[in-house]
């Protein structure tokens, strides 16, 4: 595993219980500005082999990324399930539930 792949790793896995994160502000905990999509790569690639609270990971705005059929369901019961409000739309109020 690379080091960058490591610190975006641990960044995803600092995210608290019933917090939020953005893939943009993952990836800038990890020391990498514009790794964004280096985020979602890792986040595919190895959620389930490292217990990655993947569901834990939105866009800035907010939204769930995830279309329905794809695992939006199951992140938002994941998210609820952790005490954090997912709207009707599929949206995260990021000043409440923000963690950086």
């Amino acid at each position: 595993m690379t080091e960058n792949t490591l610190n975006l790793v641990k960044a995803i896995k600092a995210i608290p219980k019933g917090k939020v994160s953005s893939y943009r502000n993952v990836a800038m905990a990890a020391g990498l500005p514009n790794g964004a999509r280096q985020t979602v790569r890792v986040l595919h690639s190895l959620s389930e082999k490292l217990s990655l609270p993947w569901h834990r990971v939105i866009r800035s705005d907010g939204s769930i990324a995830l279309p329905e059929g794809e695992g939006r369901e199951l992140q938002i019961e994941l998210l609820c399930r952790e005490g954090v409000e997912v709207s009707a739309s599929g949206r995260v109020d990021m000043k409440k539930y923000g963690c950086n």
